[in-house]
């Protein structure tokens, strides 16, 4: 019974979603026992839904986790299988993994290191066990363990393989739970996770499995929750299985599927090797060794199996193809959870709406690419006007719709930029004038103010109105076929409000809110002259040539003015260099302004440099309520502004007047007012 096959079970689940969570669950335990599989690990909280928020206090919540859980228990017949759910035991509650073993619950592992960074915040629901603890619990009048436990599995012929748990952050910390089980002679480690996506984070996550396979000698196998679950995280289905230091397989990322088994046979002997040959002191009691029975099959040797990278991986853009598979996936997923017939984008020809558009283009593609077009059809069935529908461009001009919304201030290039965009797509487009709306709204206010409104002394007030005359008609368009408007704020925008409330920041939801506009064009070049892999072949998109030969504008100051984007605030590669200091690093301005002298001094005057520095720090903090209210974006790196779920800051703040003093006092040479500051 040295060779056991294992999977890691990769489900696209949602929160509270009792019926379809329990679908998934079981299609994947039926699956893995129909490729003859022993063992299989499925993630963290599945059963539930990671993200349940402040609903997991609910008594209902846990209660109707245990009635899933009963139902998941009794097709377990012939194959061990762990679920992730919470548990509640003496007042308190835990993030706990159940392990089934041929239809019998053997005892809940209770998570120990909560992740209370970032998005998560564990710490507000649940408790972490502590180390080395054992109790009981009850559960339909019987009583079974829980705590931190070590599941010893018997065969017939009386040979025994332990199992242990590390269940997500556990593995993250620097003391993780595989000392103590490795001190304890485990053979498999099983790390149900809820891992949500950033970019190259797989890379890590990889590393960590190994490492602890190598360190521990053990097999290690890794799972994780795929698509946008909640709104905001996605997970890209990333799951592994690693024995003694070597990765055996891992699975395909940012599927479209609703579950995916990965399977591996691994050599319990050979790990055993491993922990013959170092020398470790034992586990001194054994309070936490839960046995059970179980009969392994016996199984041949099987060929060694190589992991390989996906194409996508292979290209040399990696962060490119990440953040067009992660957000289009959490499009998709967004569009079906919320039952939305369709996507729809006020394309203004520029790079933000134009960007939003090419996604939700490439969302129809990746999704043929991972499940084929009869079963991307069968998960939007709901959406009647995709009956009749053959090919990915007759998708296209149901799911997306765009209107471009023109002023006597808006150019011929944005209007051929959109244009060529939308046809390039496949998508229906609309063109409007806007122009008669925002002089009648002008001659109402003017008639009640008694002056007329002048772009001298009402600029702000003239360019935001523009903005949100675009609202109503692109609502109204959207509401008409029952989509979902997307926004079209980048992070940069969000940064400093260079943008208008209730105008280009209306929508549901906010795909490109986590990225900055730097990268954004330089995405949008790439997928303009190389493009996303898809099928074996780029696709790249011709129709955004226009747009990246543009220079950023919101166009609405006068023709005459020629106004930009980057004369408005500062260059954008700028912008994201103070950005990253001031709020990711939170330097202050003056250390922030010391920082950036480094690498700008030589392009840009000092004065210029010390406008800019100002103007950020000023604009961060007066537009915090603007961040407050944005539509929910995608989490895609550390550098989130969101402050519901990543960066916090104060709607009413000092808004860093004495800094900026210190700042003007540095740079103009006078550090008195500055000496007594630490570093300086």
């Amino acid at each position: 019974m040295p060779l056991i096959k294992v999977a890691a079970g990769v489900v696209n689940q949602t929160a509270m979603d009792w019926k379809n969570n329990t679908k998934h669950i079981l299609e994947a335990i039926e699956q893995a026992r129909s490729e003859e599989v022993s063992i299989i690990c499925l993630p963290e909280l599945c059963i539930t839904g990671y993200g349940c928020e402040d609903y997991f206090f609910a008594p209902d919540l846990a209660d109707q986790a245990l009635l899933a859980l009963t139902e998941i228990v009794a097709a377990t017949s012939g194959i061990i299988a762990s679920v992730g759910l919470p548990i509640r035991h003496n007042n308190r509650l835990y993030n706990a993994a159940c392990l089934i073993v041929n239809r019998q619950i053997v005892g809940f592992y209770c998570k120990q290191n909560l992740a209370n960074n970032g998005i998560h915040y564990e710490t507000r629901w649940f408790h972490a066990w502590p180390k080395g603890l054992v109790s009981q619990v009850e559960f339909q009048d019987l009583s079974y363990p829980i705590g931190d436990l070590v599941f010893e599995i018997k065969d017939r012929q009386g040979r025994n393989t332990r199992l242990a748990f590390e269940i997500c952050e556990d593995a993250w910390v620097a003391n993780r739970p595989g000392k103590s089980h490795y001190e304890r002679g485990v053979d498999i480690i099983l790390n149900p996770s809820a891992s949500h996506f950033a970019f190259h984070k797989f890379l890590i996550r990889e590393r960590l499995v190994i490492d602890g396979s190598r360190a521990y000698g053990c097999s290690y196998i890794y799972t994780n929750l795929l698509g946008n679950e909640t709104g905001r995280a996605i997970y890209d289905g990333d799951a592994m299985i690693a024995s003694n230091g070597e990765l055996l397989v891992s699975s395909p990322r940012f599927s479209y599927e609703d579950q995916l088994v990965t399977t591996a046979v691994i050599d319990t002997d050979l790990t055993r090797l491993n922990q013959l040959q170092n020398r470790t002191d034992p586990a001194q009691d054994e309070r936490w060794l839960i046995h059970a029975r179980f009969d392994f099959p016996e199984l041949l040797p099987v060929a060694k199996q190589i992991p390989q990278l996906e194409a996508f991986e292979k290209g040399g853009a990696l962060k490119e193809e990440e953040f067009a598979r992660a957000v289009c996936l959490g499009l998709f997923d967004y569009l079906r959870k919320s039952r939305s017939h369709g996507f729809t984008i006020s394309l203004s020809g520029g790079a933000d709406s134009s960007a939003c558009t090419a996604l939700c283009g490439l969302m129809i593609r990746l999704a043929d690419e991972s499940i084929g077009m009869d079963r991307l059809k069968q998960k939007l069935a709901y959406i009647p006007a995709l009956t009749d529908t053959q090919t990915e461009e007759d998708l296209a001009q149901v799911l997306i719709h765009n209107i471009y919304q023109g002023t006597e201030n808006s150019s011929t290039d944005t209007l051929e930029s959109a244009q060529s965009l939308a046809e390039s797509m496949g998508s229906r487009f609309y063109n409007i004038d806007i122009n008669g709306l925002v002089e009648t709204y002008k001659g109402l206010i003017e008639d009640q103010i008694g002056r007329q409104l002048t772009w001298q002394q009402d600029d702000i007030a003239l360019q935001n109105i523009q903005a949100r005359v675009r609202a109503p008609g692109v609502w109204l368009l959207t509401n008409l076929n029952n989509h979902l408007l997307l926004a079209t704020s980048n992070r940069s925008e969000v940064a400093v409000g260079y943008a208008t409330m209730d105008g280009d920041t209306s929508g549901s939801i906010s795909p490109l809110a986590g990225i900055d506009k730097h990268y954004l064009r330089q995405w949008l070049r790439w997928l303009e002259e190389k493009g996303c892999e898809v099928k074996g072949r780029h696709i790249r998109i011709e129709g955004l040539k226009k747009v990246n030969s543009l220079q950023p504008t919101a166009e609405l100051r006068p023709k005459d003015q020629k106004q930009t984007d980057e004369a408005d605030l500062m260059p954008y590669d700028f912008l994201n260099d103070l950005e990253r200091l001031a709020i990711y690093e939170k330097k202050s301005p003056k250390v922030s302004f010391q920082n950036l002298l480094t690498n700008y001094e030589t392009i840009h005057s000092r004065e210029q440099l010390l406008i800019w520095t100002e103007r950020f720090f000023r604009l961060w903090s007066r537009n915090q309520w603007k961040r407050e209210r944005y539509a929910p974006s995608f989490h895609l790196d550390d550098l989130n502004l969101d402050p519901r779920s990543w960066c916090r800051f104060p709607i009413l703040s000092g808004g860093f007047e004495k800094e900026l003093e210190e700042l003007r006092a540095y740079a103009a040479g006078d550090l008195t007012k500055s000496k007594n500051r630490i570093g300086f």
